[in-house]
């Protein structure tokens, strides 16, 4: 989710071979153009344009997703409830090798709710709350609106985590025996302490001996403690233990000494309740760290889960400290069942994540895997162990112990480790090795995209060019094949032809790799403007993102950019976005709001828009930041109740974004109010009667002030209800003036009227109009593929698939189709037989 594996391929040499300054900082036509470059420039054009290898990744990947989701849902429906976290866990893992993130959470979340133990619980509980990073504002609005979120916050572990204490119960019946002597003195230094010999002897059996047994003190009345590491106050407060079975107000070193003479002298009751009394004064980070330690060493799980629970809901940022990574570094098998219990796989799980996010070649991620491999106990759980350690000694250059790893994972049954020893042998020369090895894996098994994006790696020419292809047959989403094939039509160069290879990725997939690639071909060019574009999408996608291998920081490049295009006004900004907007070119506006958030227009408005373009090109997280941006600077408060209310909207709380309108329409009545609750109206609503409701709503919106974006969206929404009530005059009239003022995506709207009445051509030449105006149109074709012949159909998904291979619509349609086809040749086939035919 947040791992970063840069790729082993890349050499310190070439990294320092490109200067990008060199291309940016010059006046303009002192560069060649392109076409005719010097030895030189095309030498740092060679650098700009390189694609590093694709890294061996740190996921779980099997053969056969399905089967194995199958296999763990099976397992889930039959399993003791003490396993259910961990079944959920490996459910995470698949998901993660996915990339499905929703689903990700959602299987994080399940194995929290089911834990099975305390300590799964607080695991989960901070994985969870490490997930959710930048989302707490969601549980402040959800209170505003009397609501409280299901959190993760810490958890009671004092009254929570139960210890067995029939050691103690035992004690107890032995005290049975008449003592000649009530009470019995121990002297500690020049302090006499008088105490209930059986009291004191119910302490534990080895109290109990000394004091009835054979011993000799079991006839003394005092009796010198002077040697025993305890203090007068100490031992006064274990006494008044014993008088009232608990430990009142302790100073915090007298509960440390007592926890240890409580451990020396197995006194079990009194042990409990000291761990649990210094687990109850854990508040912070230091006092975790200090403690720790002395739960470890005296055995005292309370404590030790206490402490662990403040770490990890300070996860990331405890690890930059050294004194908590060597506490989980440092751990042995009795620590760790001490700290966690029998959740010491689903911890290092968790560490290493977070450690793989933040630095994957360190030593802290390097340690805290061997944790894991020595924590795992299924061969599910070996074979993802041994693979992300191996990923990482890969990393650090440790190919021997790399290789060690993967071929433990392999024999675990993880295919995909071959791919890393295969890497392992083209380091070290063996090419050819390489490429058989990965060879045989593809004709054994049913082949997969990475198997011949890794074999590609080990040939050259034609055959290469194969291997890539059947890649991206088979795996659409891998963007190195895209990258490799477009940086080597630039070199050619055939510029439209490398252009058009990376644009197919980013017209369904907003890769950053992909883009920082594209801006290096247009920076070759010479095209600013369009380099600039791509650089401040980057940029409001990750606004800390590192270009160049992770050398140059994207707003450095921008800056240096920027000089070389011409100055846009406010005005020109406006007019750029209500062109780009019509065009349904989503990077384009992205880069225009960018750019426009450096002027004095208002920033919580962009911040708004810029949330609603990446909401529509898939980037949740993205948009999330920028819907809280616009929170942040609203200029008024019914604007910020506004975007309080799409927050929780998109956020699945319709009924608290609902309540965020109306008191937003109560101070002002404003569009974006009357929009808000027009659509989460809509979409909270399950009585058909609220459409006239929703209708009158969005009238309201439109006599409201708006710019011509935001209109021409009221307009489509308005006419989609207009619709849904089969009113198709009104419907059409909405949607010719979303049209008048260019929201083109209202021509899909106006294609469904013309459906509706019966008027199939006119559909089909409207949707005509959408696909030849927008930018991305795969879903244009696949709407107008709704509207034509057979042979029409197949060709309009044919070229859904082709600009947008996730869309599942086209491989469902000719799936039955083609089902369709066999079950009619099947009735003709049992038709000629007759009688004989047998019934199925």
């Amino acid at each position: 989710m947040r791992t970063f594996f840069p790729s082993e391929s890349c050499k310190e040499s070439q990294l320092n071979a490109l200067n990008p300054q060199s291309w940016l900082q010059v006046e303009r036509g002192k560069l060649s153009k392109f076409s005719s470059c010097s030895s030189s420039s095309s030498s740092s054009i060679e650098s700009l344009i390189k694609v590093p290898e694709p890294p061996i990744l740190p996921f779980y990947k099997p053969i056969d997703y399905v089967e194995v989701l199958a296999q763990i849902h099976e397992e889930l429906e039959s399993c003791s409830p003490q396993d259910r976290s961990n079944l959920y866990l490996l459910q995470f893992q698949v998901f993660r090798g996915l990339g499905e993130v929703k689903l990700m959470r959602r299987s994080l979340r399940l194995a929290w709710q089911k834990a099975g133990s305390v300590h799964e619980k607080l695991v989960f509980g901070a994985w969870l709350k490490y997930e959710k990073q930048g989302e707490e504002i969601i549980s402040d609005l959800l209170a505003t609106c009397g609501k409280c979120a299901q959190a993760f916050g810490p958890l009671d572990v004092v009254s929570q985590l139960h210890t067995d204490l029939s050691l103690s119960s035992e004690v107890s019946v032995m005290m049975n025996a008449d003592c000649k002597l009530r009470n019995v003195v121990f002297i500690i230094g020049d302090e006499k302490i008088v105490c209930d010999r059986k009291k004191i002897a119910g302490l534990s059996a080895p109290f109990h001996a000394m004091l009835n047994g054979s011993f000799a003190e079991s006839s003394c009345e005092h009796i010198d403690f002077s040697e025993n590491n305890i203090s007068p106050l100490g031992f006064k407060t274990i006494n008044d233990f014993c008088e009232t079975g608990s430990l009142n107000e302790v100073p915090h070193n007298n509960l440390l000494e007592i926890l240890v003479f409580a451990n020396n002298f197995c006194c079990e009751r009194l042990k409990d309740a000291c761990d649990r009394k210094l687990a109850s004064l854990v508040s912070s980070r230091e006092d975790a760290v200090e403690l720790m330690e002395y739960a470890l060493q005296e055995n005292s799980p309370v404590l030790a889960a206490s402490c662990l629970q403040v770490f990890l809901y300070e996860l990331p940022d405890c690890l930059n400290d050294d004194r908590v990574v060597d506490i989980f570094s440092n751990a042995n098998k009795q620590e760790r069942m001490i700290m966690v219990g029998t959740a010491s796989f689903s911890l290092y799980c968790l560490l290493s994540e977070v450690s793989m996010s933040l630095d994957p070649r360190s030593n802290k991620t390097a340690s805290f895997l061997e944790r894991l491999v020595e924590s795992a106990e299924t061969n599910r759980q070996k074979l993802l162990a041994f693979h992300q350690l191996g990923c990482v000694r890969l990393l650090r250059k440790e190919y021997d112990e790399a290789e060690h790893l993967f071929e433990e994972a392999v024999n675990a049954g993880h295919v995909y480790s071959i791919s890393g020893l295969a890497r392992l042998g083209y380091i070290s020369g063996h090419r050819i090795w390489a490429y058989e090895k990965i060879s045989s894996v593809i004709s054994s098994v049913t082949p997969l995209g990475w198997m011949y994006l890794e074999r590609s790696l080990y040939c050259d020419g034609d055959k290469k060019y194969e291997d890539l292809e059947k890649a991206t047959e088979l795996d659409p989403t891998l963007t190195y094949p895209y990258m490799y094939r477009a940086a080597s039509l630039m070199r050619k160069p055939n510029v439209q032809a490398a252009l058009a290879e990376i644009n197919r990725v980013l017209g369904f997939k907003l890769a950053l790799e992909c883009l920082e690639l594209r801006f290096c071909f247009y920076l070759a060019l010479e095209d600013y403007q369009a380099a600039l574009c791509d650089v401040q999408t980057i940029l409001t996608l990750s606004p800390d993102y590192r270009m160049f291998e992770g050398r140059v920081a994207a707003y450095q490049l921008r800056t240096l950019v920027r000089e070389h295009v011409g100055h846009w006004t406010t005005a020109d900004c406006w007019m750029q976005l209500y062109e780009k907007w019509s065009a349904v070119d989503d990077i384009g506006s992205l880069s225009v709001i960018y750019q426009m958030l450096e002027s004095d227009a208002p920033k919580g408005v962009l911040y708004f828009r810029q949330s609603l373009l990446l909401l529509r090109l898939n980037c949740p997280e993205a948009a999330m930041q920028s819907q809280q941006l616009a929170r942040q600077h609203a200029s008024t408060e019914h604007e910020r109740l506004v975007y309080e209310g799409w927050i929780l909207y998109d956020t699945g709380h319709c009924e608290e974004g609902l309540r965020k309108a109306e008191e937003s329409i109560k101070i002002n009545r404003s569009f974006e109010a009357f929009f808000l609750k027009a659509y989460a109206l809509a979409d909270s609503s399950q009585d058909p009667s609220c459409s006239s409701t929703v209708v009158s709503l969005l009238q309201d919106a439109l006599k409201c002030p708006s710019d011509r974006l935001r209109k021409g969206q009221a307009l489509n929404n308005l006419g989609s209800v207009y619709v849904d009530s089969e009113d198709l005059d009104s419907a059409a009239d909405c949607y010719i003036n979303a049209l008048k003022i260019r929201h083109t995506r209202a021509h899909q709207g106006l294609a469904r009227v013309h459906y509706l009445r019966n008027d199939k051509a006119a559909a089909y030449k409207e949707m005509t109009k959408l696909v030849e105006n927008a930018r991305n149109n795969a879903s244009a074709y696949e709407k107008r593929s709704e509207y034509c012949d057979r042979e029409l159909t197949k060709a309009d998904l044919e070229m859904v698939t082709k600009l947008d291979p996730l869309r599942v619509y086209p491989y469902r349609f000719r799936a039955a189709v083609a089902s369709l086809i066999l079950l009619n040749s099947f009735d003709g086939w049992s038709q000629r037989k007759g009688s004989n035919c047998r019934t199925f």
